[in-house]
């Protein structure tokens, strides 16, 4: 929160996304959204820079499982992501593309399914555009509703973000299932 307010804010918040995405815990959102509120005219650029520092930070995560899981597999089934690292791996066999996209939007820790996805080798073009798709529609959310919103908004944000989350995820799955049936 403190780094919100740096007059290098944007780099911190870009290195944070990228962090984020294939090892380190703290979402980027912290940083977005009171940025987003002190500079609401720059919210659309701070999502974007968010955005794809958070793909290119899911592409290492993605080189990370690919070239690596063998070496990080131990670490992983002692951390606290390993159940979250074996949803990973169910969904991909269930909804492939569908499982990046949800990941990306959703408060499933992302970088589990970045790992997961180099590890299942999962085609990198449709990887690539599920993250931009998915972690573009959450970060364009949060700095929308910031712009917006102001600090109600930001109070309300924290409350529900996740039940948003798992919404998204629910109503994905639904559309996967109508449109297989279809």
């Amino acid at each position: 929160m403190i780094w919100s307010r740096h007059p290098h804010a944007p780099w911190y918040l870009g290195g944070l996304s990228f962090a984020e995405s294939s090892f380190f815990p703290v979402p980027p959102d912290a940083m977005l959204a009171p940025m987003c509120l002190a500079n609401p005219q720059r919210a659309w650029w701070l999502a974007l820079l968010t955005t794809l520092a958070s793909v290119a930070g899911g592409l290492l995560g993605y080189a990370i499982g690919f070239f690596a899981i063998d070496a990080i597999l131990p670490w992983l089934q002692e951390s606290r992501y390993w159940g979250a690292y074996q949803t990973a791996v169910e969904w991909f066999g269930l909804w492939g593309f569908w499982a990046v996209f949800v990941a990306g939007f959703s408060p499933i820790p992302y970088k589990v399914f970045t790992i997961a996805a180099g590890a299942l080798s999962m085609a990198l073009l449709p990887f690539t555009i599920a993250s931009v798709i998915g972690r573009g529609a959450r970060f364009f959310m949060v700095a929308g509703l910031m712009a917006w919103g102001g600090a109600r908004m930001e109070a309300a944000l924290h409350r529900y973000i996740d039940r948003l989350g798992w919404a998204t995820v629910a109503l994905v799955a639904v559309a996967i299932i109508w449109f297989k049936q279809g």
